[in-house]
């Protein structure tokens, strides 16, 4: 249980999360610890570290997003938040900083946004606002998924800055209207590239061609929930998660297509037949995949020090199976696979991060949601 605290952050008030014994687990190549930082979060799902590094952002999944000190002590609710359609998969997502954070102060948030014109479909909508304190001031809509649509399913999405400054959202197909990631005249299924501020790029693929909108980088995704720059090349990699059996890890290029639903490695939830390919022509097969499915959620590529022998690895978490993979990499090539933390979280871990300190951190799915921390207990 929370304790109120005779403190204040920003204009917020602030509680402490209960403490938690650190747990110790041996991997193939570090022994590590698990320290619970904080929990009493609602379903958080994602997580993002101010410049300060004493700080990460977490958002709720109700609608709420918070900061969180790696003291333990948690703000209230910061005001200024878009409203969110709360319901099954949806509601507030995402949080990314600006790469000029501290010059600009923009945070920038995913979500699942109503019909602004009343009606009854929703789709997922990308923000920014400066945050000034505990309020998110001039906030502005840069991205509206295109078209709202009646379901509660498969929203994406993760958002990820590129080396040369566009911003990287990706979204799910929506369930119900898989079809349409296959065409090019909505944002079902698609990777989109834009520009901060929501303008396109005019090197995106489709600008100016009929029957495709410009803001698609790439098409015939799933539910894209992970993402990250590869470190090395530059280049985005994601994660998306696919039916029963057939999670993917793509490298999206420009332009391509990949598969879903005309090719998978998975079947439908009651056993049933989406494809019976897993090839098809025209289409990109995934860079790894995973039979069953892991149900993937967010990844890294790791380049602290906390722990040297997994420097350049994959590290990608799983809600399901409540684990994290270890993806050892060789240049683009998967070497091997580990599973780690299965011991210690036992909860659905829905993000994963790197902290400033080279920690690995990581939020579980869950009413009483946890943010912990992974560090190196190596004698």
């Amino acid at each position: 249980m929370f304790k109120p605290a005779a403190l204040a952050l920003a204009t917020a008030s602030l509680v402490f999360a209960s403490s938690a014994s650190a747990e110790t687990a041996q991997t193939e190549r570090h022994k590590v610890e698990a320290t619970t930082i904080a929990e009493g979060l609602s379903f958080p799902w994602g997580i993002a570290f101010l410049p300060n590094g004493d700080e990460a952002l977490v958002t709720e999944k109700s609608g709420t997003l918070r900061r969180v000190g790696m003291n333990g002590v948690i703000s209230d609710a910061i005001t200024g938040v878009p409203d969110v359609v709360y319901k099954s998969q949806g509601g507030l997502l995402d949080v990314a900083i600006d790469p000029n954070f501290n010059d600009n102060n923009y945070v920038y948030l995913s979500y699942s946004e109503a019909d602004p014109d009343g009606g009854e479909g929703n789709s997922t909508a990308v923000a920014r606002g400066k945050l000034i304190g505990n309020n998110l001031q001039e906030v502005e809509v840069i991205f509206r998924g295109a078209p709202k649509y009646k379901s509660g399913a498969h929203f994406g999405s993760r958002l990820v800055f590129s080396p040369d400054g566009y911003l990287f959202i990706t979204l799910g197909d929506r369930y119900s209207a898989m079809d349409d990631a296959q065409t090019l005249d909505n944002h079902h299924g698609k990777v989109v590239r834009i520009w901060p501020n929501g303008t396109v790029p005019e090197d995106n693929p489709f600008v100016g061609k009929d029957d495709a909108l410009d803001e698609i980088w790439s098409y015939g995704h799933r539910n894209v929930q992970g993402a990250a720059i590869h470190p090395d090349s530059g280049e985005l990699w994601t994660v998306e998660h696919g039916p029963k059996g057939g999670d993917e890890i793509n490298i999206p290029q420009a332009g391509e297509n990949y598969g879903w639903p005309i090719a998978t490695y998975g079947v439908d939830y009651d056993g049933s037949i989406i494809s019976d390919q897993t090839h098809a022509e025209g289409t990109v097969q995934p860079h790894y995949y995973w039979l069953p499915s892991i149900a993937t959620s967010n990844m890294i590529f790791y380049t602290g020090d906390e722990f040297p022998a997994w420097q350049g690895d994959a590290l990608v978490a799983a809600l399901k199976t409540m684990k994290v993979a270890r993806l050892d990499l060789e240049g683009n090539r998967v070497m091997h696979e580990e599973s780690l933390f299965e011991d210690l979280i036992k909860q659905r871990i829905r993000d994963i991060e790197q902290g400033p300190d080279g920690a690995i951190y990581l939020v579980t799915d869950d009413r009483n949601g946890k943010l912990i921390r992974i560090s190196n207990a190596d004698e």
